[in-house]
Parts: structure tokens; C-alpha cells; sequence
């Protein structure tokens, strides 16, 4: 498995031990790093800041929102930062929820699974560098009625350029095996994820005449090791706040894909008592409501023996790319759980 992390730029530290993240994680062999954008800042200006202080990590738009920028102007953006990184980006984009899109940029949400698919489509138009036109049900370009004619742009991808998608329903996830290099995940549950996700994007890759290796699913955890067994039971509770926010506070009223995520894989009641529950503030009681499995099931939290045995569940589960989310308060902390994580995903790949 190849070893990623999902940073969000604006989380909360300061820009320059953020990048001094990013580049100690780059000494440590991680394979990539996907920058966050949700409500914070903007991807794509951290991805090139932190393009010109690496050298070799692979660097990944984890995700875009589809919506918030034109499909010329999201291919734009890749051509640049494919470019200037010397071909180590890879292009992630999602549909996002209702809150963010409609509440925040004033976009509809509405339709969500053409408007990502045509997005793609004329994203791979202009990387393929040819004059656009494009006739869709969300896009039409040029625009009709006017003297437009179909333009090109005068910049050309020098690179490959893989494209991966955001997907937790099952309609977004036969999309993604359809049309995508690759498959964002979370809420994931090895366990179950025959059934929530992989039918679901098995089907999608039959129907673009593909496999399962054309696909790299990468899935992501937080990532926190127990000095010993006595040890794991505060951390696991000191989780269960963050789960039920998940599956409460995430979306809007109607549209939770997170919660309908967990539902999916096992875990339906409880995820609808605990959204309930957040839904009417009552945040302590929801957070009561999730189990120590489900933080186990769902966080690679554990002794390092534990953490290496969920490392193998999740390889057998067929997870390509392990997306590492390092516990600690301090830069230092978090590099050193990173560090030992992205040793025993090795470990789990080398011979057994």
C-alpha cells in the first residue's frame, strides 16, 4: 500500500509549521499528501506553496468542490499545478453537501452526480488539449446565442493528470469505478465495505469496461498508537465526540452521507439515534450513543500490534492507498506517530 495524509491548510496551526509538516513528511517516505479545502482555505494556493518545498511526495487537491469553480477553470488549475510540480499532482474533486454549496458559495446542490460527471468530462477535454465543446445537461460550451466559438487553452498539460472522486453514495461510488483513476473514501469499515462501497464501484468499473486495478481506493483513519491495552480506552472515548459529529453535524437536516455511510455497514440504528440526538443539542448524549467498535472499526487507534493487524484487514479489504491522519498535539508528536505508522504499513507489505 502507498502511504498518503489529508492536511486542510488553514486547521487551526500556523502556515509555516503546517509546510514544516509537510516537508518533515516527505523525509519520512510518505507517498502523498492531499490538501483539504470544505470551509477553510483554498487548496490549490497551499498545493503550490507546498510544490515548491518538495521534491519528490506526490500532491493531491483532496478535494475541489464541484460547483464552486467552472469545469475550464478546475482543469486550469491542475494544468498549473501539474506543471510547475514537475507532474506530481493528482486532480481529487467531490460533490460536496447542501450546507457547504447552498450555504456557504450560494450554489444549488441539486443534481450532483451530472454535474460531476460532466465536470470530468470537460476537465479530460481540456487536458487532452484540443478546441472544447461541450453539450450537457448541467454545461454548455461556448455558450449558445452569442458570436462565442469553441476556444482551447494556450497552456498544455505536460504530465499525466490522475483524477480521483470524493464518493460515499452508491450512485457516486458506480461513478467513480466508471469515470475515475481513483477513489477517495472514509467512514470506512473494512468489515463492510464489501456491501457499502466495493459492489458499488465494481459495478461502475463493469460498466466502463474496467477492473479493479484500474482503480486506486484510498482510504484514510485517524491513526493514534496505545503505549498499552490500559491505555486505549480513553483514547477510544476521546473519539467518540468527533464520530458523533460525523454522523449528527455533518451535511444539512435532510442529507448526511456520512451517516448514511455507517448505516450501510451495520451500524443503522444507532447512527439514526445519534444523529436524532445531535440534531435536537444534545451533543453529550449523542456522543454516548457510539461505541467503542465503531470507533475501533472505523480509526487505525491501537497498540502497534493492533495498528499492524488493522493494517492487514484493511490490504485483504483491498485499500490501494492508506491515507494517514496522525494523532498529537504538537508538529513533533504527529511525526513521530506518522513515522511509525507509514514503517508498519511497510511492515504489512513486506513478507509475511
Amino acid at each position: 500500500m502507498r502511504t498518503a495524509t489529508t492536511i486542510e491548510a488553514s486547521g487551526g496551526e500556523d502556515w509555516s509549521q503546517q509546510a514544516d509538516f509537510v516537508v518533515e513528511a516527505e523525509k519520512l517516505g510518505l507517498d502523498l499528501c492531499w490538501v483539504a479545502e470544505a470551509w477553510g482555505s483554498d487548496a490549490p494556493s497551499a498545493l503550490g506553496y507546498y510544490a515548491a518545498r518538495t521534491d519528490r511526495m506526490l500532491l493531491g487537491s483532496g478535494v475541489l468542490q464541484v460547483g464552486t469553480r467552472t469545469p475550464v477553470a478546475v482543469a486550469q488549475t491542475a494544468i498549473t499545478l501539474s506543471n510547475l510540480s514537475g507532474g506530481r499532482f493528482l486532480l481529487g474533486l467531490g460533490a460536496s453537501g447542501p450546507q457547504v454549496m447552498e450555504g456557504l458559495h450560494g450554489v444549488p446542490f441539486a443534481r450532483p452526480l451530472s454535474r460531476v460527471r460532466e465536470t470530468v468530462e470537460i476537465v479530460r477535454q481540456v487536458l487532452d488539449g484540443g478546441k472544447l465543446s461541450y453539450s450537457g445537461r448541467e454545461f454548455t460550451i461556448p455558450l449558445p446565442g452569442g458570436d462565442a466559438v469553441p476556444m482551447r487553452l494556450s497552456t498544455r498539460a505536460e504530465h499525466d493528470i490522475p483524477l480521483y472522486l470524493a464518493a460515499l453514495s452508491p450512485a457516486m461510488l458506480r461513478l467513480t469505478g466508471e469515470i475515475a483513476d481513483g477513489w477517495l473514501g472514509t467512514s470506512f469499515v473494512p468489515e463492510g465495505a464489501a456491501g457499502a462501497y466495493f459492489a458499488h464501484l465494481d459495478e461502475g468499473l463493469a460498466l466502463g469496461g474496467r477492473s479493479r486495478s484500474d482503480l486506486d481506493v484510498c482510504q484514510g483513519a485517524e491513526v493514534a498508537f496505545a503505549p498499552y491495552e490500559e491505555a486505549l480506552g480513553a483514547m477510544v472515548a476521546g473519539r467518540k465526540k468527533e464520530l458523533a459529529f460525523s454522523l449528527g453535524g455533518m451535511g444539512s437536516a435532510s442529507t448526511n452521507f456520512y451517516n448514511h455511510a455507517y448505516s450501510r455497514q451495520g451500524w443503522a440504528e444507532v447512527a439514526a439515534e445519534v444523529r436524532e440526538r445531535w440534531q435536537a443539542g444534545d451533543r453529550d448524549g449523542a456522543a454516548g450513543l457510539v461505541t467503542d467498535e465503531m470507533v475501533l472499526g472505523t480509526t487505525l487507534i491501537g497498540t502497534e500490534s493492533m495498528v499492524r493487524a488493522r493494517l492487514r484487514v484493511w490490504r485483504d479489504a483491498g485499500v490501494d492507498t492508506v491515507r494517514l491522519y496522525p494523532a498529537g498535539q504538537a508538529l513533533d508528536d504527529r511525526l513521530g506517530t506518522l513515522g511509525r505508522a507509514i514503517e508498519l504499513v511497510r511492515e504489512v507489505d513486506g513478507p509475511e
